[in-house]
């Protein structure tokens, strides 16, 4: 990711007031938290989620620098515990969902044990990373599937909500299988395909669309893709193709034509039928221009001969859902003797599940998944779901290529069932709670009503 600035005060102000209590009163204490998302965001059956190698990146060179020091003095912490944070190591065990796996509500994908202290200092930074890339990637492979098999492509850049936003969205989407991004630094920094066309500018500082064309297509001959929407689209198509034959004659063929606005699936069919006609069957039609899983869904239903989709902005900021109810939440912490207890969160429509836990996944003969069990980590009901990715802060698996993730990605794709790939409505896939951890929680449950029990006044 970018090396602009350090990352080490991404953190939430009260992360530090905690940790500087936790100095104090709890200093060895040992805590495990979970992060999971408590609800699903509209339309949504799954989740698929990223993420996961930026914060292991983040996790193995977590420090803070003097100047990072400086800056919480002046912020009111104290010096002993600004001495302790200057020498301060992530020290901890982190188990997660590989990326590229779907998950499903309160099923935790990243599982942190380590020195309380440590273990909440980082909160923020997991949150914010695992809310933007799973969200994005979730948007991506949802117009992917929207698109059958067609390409679809990352277009998002200027419309993401900030630099870091457009690298993790272009990573996050093609994971989930777009085929490339126009993001020229995305694809330098995670070998991304990078892909692009011309903008209507181009077209418009030319005397005439034909000139533009033949620059391009000198400039570029053998990947050249013409947009022809600038003024008139079918005049634009019969220009594109009287270039594409002067070309064609110097040994050059011309890779597609992109449609960005109008009646996109008449447009289409219009391009189709005079591109065919004039000899040029296999020049590729690219559409843009708002696009998301709904608009691809409806072009394909029409029977659009459309090849490939530039999809930006509705896919890059998830617009039909903006953020994930993504939560970070401890469940088990070390008594005063070291012993690790269980503990829970009781509030209204916000209960917790306590203790170290697994997800369990049950599979069919052919492979589709069927229900998945959340269990403490011994119980064995399934196939388990988190790996251990980093023990004693150090990362011990070998990270996958990016290709790698994005096959992944479509074998838990694929073994959904039908129905969670729905574009419209929910279905609720069956996860359950084991019964051990339902034993658990029931006696957690009277264990602190008593703990936490205020005391009658006396008369």
């Amino acid at each position: 990711m970018l090396t602009r600035a350090p990352l080490n005060l991404l953190v939430d102000f009260y992360e530090f007031s905690m940790a500087e209590s936790y100095f104090r009163h709890r200093f060895k204490a040992q805590a495990t938290f979970d992060l999971f998302v408590r609800n699903m965001p509209p339309n949504r059956s799954y989740l698929l989620f990223a993420g996961l190698d930026e914060i292991l990146r983040y996790l193995k060179n977590f420090k803070f620098t003097q100047e990072d020091l400086v800056t919480l003095e002046r912020l009111g912490f104290g010096e002993e515990f600004l001495t302790y944070l200057g020498k301060m190591r992530f020290h901890g065990e982190v188990w997660a969902m590989p990326e590229g796996t779907v998950f499903f509500p309160n099923e935790p994908v990243l599982r942190i044990t380590g020195p309380l202290i440590e273990t909440q200092i980082v909160e923020s930074f997991l949150l914010n990373t695992v809310n933007l890339s799973t969200m994005v990637a979730t948007k991506a492979s949802r117009i992917v599937t929207a698109a059958a098999g067609r390409g679809v492509y990352d277009f998002s850049l200027r419309r993401t909500h900030g630099m870091d936003a457009s690298l993790k969205a272009a990573r996050s989407a093609y994971i989930a299988g777009c085929r490339g991004t126009s993001n020229v630094l995305a694809s330098k920094l995670y070998g991304i395909p990078a892909v692009g066309t011309m903008a209507h500018s181009y077209i418009m500082s030319f005397a005439k669309e034909k000139e533009a064309f033949r620059a391009f297509f000198e400039a570029f001959p053998d990947r050249c893709i013409l947009l022809v929407d600038t003024y008139d689209t079918e005049e634009g198509l019969r220009n594109a193709i009287k270039v594409a034959r002067e070309f064609r004659a110097k040994g050059h063929e011309l890779k597609g034509v992109r449609l960005d606005s109008g009646d996109i699936v008449a447009l289409s069919r219009t391009a189709r039928r005079m591109l065919d006609a004039a000899g040029f069957r296999k020049v590729r039609i690219l559409a843009s221009g708002d696009l998301d899983e709904y608009k691809i869904e409806r072009f394909l239903r029409e029977k659009a001969p459309i090849d490939d989709f530039g999809v930006g902005t509705k896919m890059g900021a998830s617009v039909d859902a903006p953020s994930l109810d993504v939560i970070y939440k401890i469940a088990e912490v070390t008594d005063t003797e070291g012993v690790f207890v269980p503990t829970m969160k009781f509030s209204k429509k916000k209960v917790t599940l306590p203790g170290r836990k697994q997800v369990f996944r049950v599979k069919d003969k052919s492979g589709s998944y069927v229900r998945d069990v959340i269990g403490l980590e011994d119980e064995g009901l399934g196939e388990p779901m988190l790996q251990m990715v980093m023990h004693a802060g150090e990362v011990i698996y070998a990270p996958p290529s990016l290709k790698e993730l994005q096959e992944r990605a479509q074998k838990n794709i694929a073994c959904l069932k039908t129905s969670c790939k729905r574009l419209h409505g929910v279905t609720d896939y069956p996860v359950a709670v084991s019964p051990g951890l339902n034993r658990m929680v029931r006696r957690l449950s009277l264990e602190l009503k008593k703990r936490h029990k205020t005391s009658p006044k006396k008369p």
